[in-house]
């Protein structure tokens, strides 16, 4: 077992698919600029020369049509890979992704299986604009048949890969740009991590602890990870122990693993890259708040999230929109001096 190697996300992410693929031939990738070009996120990155053009398949610019063959192809017996270049392109195949992906399963009374990995990159923080600039997790995660797989760093991409890959149900699996590793992007270099060679899955549903505490938990999940643990760090400085929950999979989602770290600390940040409105963080709210028979809150529930407007182009107004490492620092120093109130 070699874990002295350190792979981007990028990386590890192409070799779970490569060591996916030489398992087993019903896997394959379809999808725009995956083949010779690797994926302009470098999720597929030399697999086309590894198993050529029949097994990853460089498709026109037609989601609707490619989705839509992943997931016949996927009826059929085959185990399809397919790259939605950003997540903002979803308008132009939500059909086959709500109601033929997520819904068939079901309507067929569990006849039918649809082992399709649909990956996608989602954020910003680079001026690419309104357009290719969301996350939108949430909007998937609302939709039921499909589960929702958002990694932060290369060890748990290339577990949570291969558990996507082998699961018998479609899998929405969504990437960074931020975090990938990518050298013409500003990236969080935490994000690439050892990772080794063989195979192996981290399960769905199961959070990480990334650091302990005893003052805030903040629950988090992607590139907004990295940010939490910049914020923990200058936040020990002054004293506060921030622990951090990196959720990794929306669906199914670990609500226990929040409820314990909040249990212990008493306050709640949620921070998002995602839009504030019926979003994730109020959804991990609400999950707190029917629990406040056995938790004890010591200050209101915080959140931080994009508001809501579009994804600005300009940088400043980019940055003002998208929570940074010094907002969460800001917010739980806040939430360590702010009692809750209590009725007279």
């Amino acid at each position: 077992m070699s874990n002295n190697r350190i792979l981007t996300m990028a990386q590890a992410i192409a070799e779970a698919i490569g060591q996916e693929m030489e398992r087993d031939p019903r896997v394959f990738a379809m999808g725009e600029d995956i083949g010779r070009y690797g994926g302009i996120f470098g999720a597929t990155g030399g697999l086309l020369d590894r198993f050529g053009p029949e097994r990853i398949m460089d498709t026109p610019i037609s989601e609707t049509a490619f989705i839509g063959t992943a997931t016949g192809a996927a009826a059929e017996g085959m185990r399809p890979i397919v790259e939605l270049m950003f997540v903002d392109f979803f308008g132009v195949c939500m059909d086959q992704i709500y109601n033929h992906l997520a819904k068939n399963t079901y309507m067929s009374g569990g006849a039918l299986k649809l082992p399709v990995v649909l990956t996608t990159a989602i954020g910003g923080g680079y001026g690419d604009a309104a357009q290719h600039s969301q996350c939108l997790y949430s909007i998937f995660a609302h939709v039921p048949g499909l589960k929702v797989v958002v990694p932060s760093n290369a060890y748990d991409a290339k577990g949570l890969m291969i558990e996507a890959i082998r699961d018998d149900n479609p899998v929405m699996f969504f990437y960074h740009k931020g975090i990938m590793g990518l050298p013409w992007m500003r990236y969080y270099e935490g994000a690439s991590t050892h990772v080794p060679t063989e195979s192996y899955t981290v399960p769905f549903g199961k959070a990480a602890v990334v650091r302990e505490g005893r003052d805030v938990s903040i629950v988090t999940l992607s590139q907004m990870v990295h940010k939490a643990q910049l914020a923990a760090q200058e936040l020990h400085g002054q004293g506060i122990e921030a622990e951090i929950i990196d959720l990794r999979t929306l669906v199914p989602l670990d609500v226990d693993t929040v409820v314990r770290s909040v249990t212990k600390t008493g306050r709640l940040l949620v921070a998002d890259e995602d839009y504030l409105n019926f979003g994730l963080s109020g959804e991990i709210a609400a999950l707190v708040a029917e629990r406040l028979d056995t938790i004890a809150l010591k200050a209101p529930v915080r959140r931080l999230g994009v508001p809501g407007v579009p994804i600005p182009y300009s940088r400043p107004l980019e940055e003002a929109v998208i929570p940074s490492t010094q907002r969460i620092v800001e917010a739980c120093q806040q939430l360590c001096k702010q009692p809750l109130r209590t009725a007279a």
